[in-house]
């Protein structure tokens, strides 16, 4: 019980110090009474609050597919959007619009970069436009062109798809959307209706990152792992596949496919939950599989699926049977191909567990975690790799946005891969054979003190101790997350989206594999770490900032400071600029060379995604989604601005009018709720295993996109036995805890939050 007490306090010192100050925005509007219960409903998963989607469902069939009417009427407005719409469709219809999207239409791109046909722009995700419109000069000019709802209050993560005028984008749920790029208008929407009880099977909300096109398709992978072909004009089902080996496990997709040499590749996430990583190419005509790789082996007693996993079963110690917590290294994210060498490139996750000290006792590399792996595309043999953290113990994914490059390097050209991943060392990796080039530190790093010339890391002995706590810097947030990365061939910079968010970690010597363990993170969940947390009150101070870096000379050249971690990925451009959404609300555009910030702009909430440049009609347009979240906004929040997600556009002299901003009420502590001071330190170690990684530590802040449940109304805590045994939200994301909690167990929790509540009223 001294360690279950010592450990909420130290989380809550932990979040309390990650707390953003609201930004002065105008005063928060009233909610009747019953739309704020309605809000405040807990959801112990990354899970919508019930106002999350208008989209109406169809209970008979798997997904459905909306194209909106028109409004009744012949207004002018009415009639300029119908006549812009058909434009677009008459000229999808006579340029073969989204069909016309294959290998060479994305490569012939490259010189002009007048669409963003893939989800990098190019195949080698630089995401530099070669548009030069918009400069230093006139960005001042800038104006909103148009925005668009997306009908989520959760996190928007894509990047869109812009091609013959009209944008594919994803919300979360995995929502997609295509919308006129001139105006804005839904032309159809499809729902892939994944089922709200799903939620909790993902770590880092609800989440999706973007689609793919290719020769009259959309493609996108759904929250609950099926991968589904669309018809680019209608939305309407081409083709469906379940891309999960076993559901026995909570695997997941969040990332956008990438498709190369006519063949959609797809991972997948899980790795918290004890998974074994793989990804999957499948005909991109038929669906048909055509190959699977995985990044772990499986069970040594039985046959290997190819001589990689073989090879990658001697770096594992058999003692540690990790192939029953399936050893992790899911490729949940970044993907990057070079044409010329028929290779694809694809970085893989964390160990599962996290703690290698449980997952391979004796240690080893545990091979093909936090790797850069090349493969061929077409058989999805294994070529080469580089492991960036070899047996890995900190949720070191190096899954992070994959950049390749040619740079001149000590007088010779070399190809190259760019790589920022969550470790905090900045890469410069020879995609030709996977070879060492150089690492340098992009942010502060205490778990390792530099590579040595064979590229292995000079690790500190302290950072995989059996017996005392360490705060890991950077922290299983990473340095740098999933937030995509820029580079400009012109300036020879990387634009990072760098941060910090401190946790510190202790080995476990009572985890066992999918056991609920109170005080252990969502262990009840499914959570499979091997590690306590913050047993210690971590020292480091949260950050964020945009990073310009030379990876050449592996330096620092310029930063941007911002209020909070957690802020948007970049694009720039050869009009000069870097363009970046923040945390706090803002989009804003810097120069590309020194950094000054030139022009910003309010947006609903805070940013994650990335924005995407394009043409049309001799005019450059900027795109960008609008959503909070993520594992970091689930909890936190730097601005009161709350959404709902809407992607806004912009264009020089754009005069359309911004949208009402909807802010935060939620500004009142929980009060008054009966309990027994008694039960709050058992409570606390419940609330860890079931609610904090959603909910966060009560009363600390007001939540992120997911109720702070110190800040919610006092009749929902007191009913919360009823709730939550009786999966009265289930629709809404929250499962029901029936066969996981007793109404003892939950009443404990109670005392818990309205405990920490009453605390947090008198400090």
């Amino acid at each position: 019980m001294k360690r279950t007490s010592y450990l909420m306090l130290s989380i809550f010192v932990l979040l309390s110090s990650c707390v953003m100050l609201p930004a002065a925005d105008a005063p928060a509007a009233d909610e009747s009474t019953t739309e704020a219960l309605a809000a405040d409903t807990p959801a112990d998963t990354p899970a919508a609050v019930p106002s999350d989607d208008d989209l109406e469902s169809a209970s008979e069939s798997e997904a459905s597919v909306t194209v909106p009417s028109k409004p009744p009427g012949n207004s002018p407005a009415n009639a300029e959007a119908d006549a812009a719409s058909d434009a677009a469709t008459d000229t999808s219809a006579s340029t073969g619009g989204a069909a016309r999207v294959n290998q060479e239409m994305i490569i012939a791109n490259e010189g002009s970069s007048s669409e963003w046909p893939t989800h990098g722009l190019d195949f080698a995700e630089t995401r530099h436009s070669k548009l030069t419109q918009i400069t230093p000069e006139n960005v001042g000019d800038l104006g909103l062109a148009w925005s668009h709802e997306l009908n989520s209050r959760r996190g928007v993560e894509a990047t869109p798809i812009v091609v013959d005028g009209i944008i594919y984008t994803t919300a979360s749920w995995s929502v997609v959307h295509a919308l006129d790029a001139r105006t804005g208008e839904e032309l159809w929407v499809y729902d892939p209706e994944v089922p709200r009880d799903y939620a909790f099977k993902g770590c880092c909300d609800v989440v999706n990152r973007g689609v793919a096109v290719h020769e009259g398709k959309v493609f996108v992978g759904t929250y609950d792992g099926y991968l589904v072909a669309l018809d680019a004009v209608t939305g309407e089902i081409e083709w469906k596949v379940d891309t999960i080996t076993d559901r026995f496990y909570s695997y997941t997709i969040t990332g956008a496919p990438r498709i190369y040499n006519g063949k959609v590749m797809i991972g997948n996430g899980g790795a918290e939950y004890g998974v074994r990583g793989y990804i999957t190419a499948y005909d991109a005509s038929s669906g048909d599989e055509v190959w699977r790789w995985f990044s772990v082996p499986g069970n040594p007693d039985e046959p290997f699926e190819d001589p990689s996993q073989e090879m990658a079963a001697a770096t594992w110690d058999p003692a540690g049977e990790w192939w029953k917590a399936g050893g992790g290294g899911t490729m949940w994210d970044s993907m990057a191909y070079d044409p010329d060498l028929n290779l694809m490139y694809v970085g893989t996750g964390n160990g599962s567990p996290w703690n290698r000290n449980v997952r391979s006792p004796a240690g080893g590399d545990n091979l093909f975690l936090a790797s850069l792996v090349a493969l061929d595309p077409d058989t999805g043999e294994y070529v080469c790799h580089y492991q960036e953290t070899p047996g890995d113990s900190w949720d070191y994914t190096s899954t992070q946005h994959i950049i390749l490059a040619d740079l001149e390097i000590d007088g010779e050209m070399r190809q190259v891969m760019l790589h920022a991943p969550k470790n905090g060392f900045f890469y410069v990796i020879d995609r030709t054979d996977c070879s060492f080039i150089s690492a340098e530190k992009f942010v502060e790093v205490n778990w390792a003190e530099g590579y040595d010339d064979a590229g292995r890391p000079i690790e500190v002995e302290s950072a995989r101790s059996r017996t005392e706590p360490w705060e890991t810097i950077p922290s299983a947030y990473g340095a740098h997350n999933w937030h995509p990365m820029s580079f400009n061939p012109a300036t020879g910079l990387v634009y990072i989206p760098a941060q910090g968010v401190p946790i510190a970690l202790q080995h476990d010597e009572e985890w066992s594999f999918n056991e609920h363990l109170p005080g252990r993170a969502h262990s009840n969940l499914g959570w499979n770490l091997g590690y306590l947390l913050n047993t210690i009150a971590p020292e480091a101070t949260p950050f964020g900032n945009l990073l310009a870096w030379d990876p050449v000379t592996q330096k620092e050249v310029w930063r941007m400071e911002h209020l909070s971690p957690w802020n948007g990925g970049t694009l720039t451009t050869a009009g000069g600029l870097v363009f970046q959404g923040t945390a706090d609300g803002r989009f804003a555009a810097y120069d590309a060379a020194t950094g000054v910030q030139v022009w910003e702009t309010p947006v609903g909430s805070g940013v994650v995604a990335a924005p995407a440049t394009y043409e049309i009609d001799g005019e450059q347009y900027l795109s960008i989604s609008v959503g909070w979240g993520g594992v970091y906004g689930i909890l936190q929040r730097a601005t009161e601005r709350t959404g709902p997600g809407r992607m806004y556009t912009f264009k020089l002299d754009g005069d359309a009018e911004m949208p009402e901003m909807i802010m935060n009420d939620r500004t009142e502590l929980l009060q008054g709720v009966e309990y027994d001071p008694a039960d709050v330190a058992e409570g606390g170690a419940l609330y860890v295993s079931n609610c904090l990684f959603c909910h966060g530590v009560p009363g600390v802040n007001n939540g992120g996109n997911v109720v702070n449940l110190g800040y919610s109304d006092s009749s929902v805590i007191s009913n919360a036995a009823a709730i939550v045994l009786s999966g009265a939200f289930v629709e809404q994301g929250m499962p029901s805890f029936e066969d996981k909690l007793t109404e003892e167990e939950i009443n404990k929790i109670v005392a818990f939050i309205q405990g920490t509540a009453d605390a947090v009223a008198q400090q």
